[in-house]
């Protein structure tokens, strides 16, 4: 199966990879200014959020990228991936280095971490909540804490339509991606791990870690944001991702 996508413009590919909170909808902001920015901008669904269904075995989330680029004839792409998206453009490039020419990465999960235990406390009220049959109330606690305070009504209201269409849809999941174990040393891409003063600590301590971990990264840590910086201050991260875009790509 070949994951919900849309794809738009000429130039070098851009892959937008949408967070565990949101789906595909969340680029909306970014996906007009990179097109006209003289780029191929492809953004999906990950299984069981937006427009893809939910799986009926256990699959890879990163292996759906993957053979979305073989379908769509992309070798090589930048990837901009926020929160859980960011995990996967990290398994991406750890996986086939060559399909990944740049990351930029907003608030990136990262493979193998071990959250804390103000993490999975969260996690726990969030279940809790779920298995009370309170969508209502799981939604806006994922509202209160991955947006930030730059974050207006109406972006709040959209990101509780897409919190809730993935509750509503993964409440019947009876499988859940695989766990993959990756070596982040085999990254090459140049990366930008961008970080929110006012995201839970688990993503800022994300992100500042990652330069040493990767070859060739850099951390930047954006004083107003929280979780969800694209959507929080669209402008401002449009023009950081095309600035890191243009940097990074030139002469590729």
């Amino acid at each position: 199966m070949i994951i919900s996508h849309d794809v738009s413009g000429a130039g070098p590919a851009v892959v937008l990879l949408h967070s565990s909170v949101c789906d595909r909808r969340m680029w909306d902001p970014q996906w007009q200014p990179l097109v006209d920015a003289g780029y191929r901008v492809v953004r999906c669904d990950f299984r069981g959020f937006g427009d893809t269904p939910l799986a009926d075995a256990p699959y890879s989330a990163s292996a759906d990228v993957l053979s979305l680029l073989d379908h769509l004839g992309i070798e090589t792409a930048a990837f901009v991936g926020a929160s859980y998206g960011g995990r996967i453009a990290l398994t991406v490039a750890a996986l086939r280095p060559a399909a990944v020419s740049v990351l930029a990465l907003l608030c990136a999960a990262k493979p193998g971490h071990q959250p804390s235990d103000a993490l999975l406390a969260l996690d726990a009220e969030e279940e809790e909540l779920l298995e009370a049959g309170d969508i209502d109330g799981a939604v806006e606690l994922n509202v209160r804490t991955w947006l930030g305070p730059e974050a207006d009504e109406p972006t709040r209201e959209l990101v509780r339509r897409m919190q809730r269409h993935n509750f509503e849809v993964q409440l019947a999941a009876t499988v859940g991606p695989q766990k993959e174990d990756v070596d982040l040393a085999r990254v090459t891409a140049p990366t930008l791990a961008v970080g929110g003063a006012h995201d839970v600590p688990d993503f800022r301590e994300i992100a500042a870690s990652l330069p040493a971990l990767l070859p060739n990264a850099r951390h930047q840590e954006l004083p107003w944001a929280g979780h969800l910086p694209n959507l929080e201050r669209p402008a401002e991260v449009t023009e950081l991702l095309k600035a890191f875009l243009q940097e990074s790509l030139a002469g590729r």
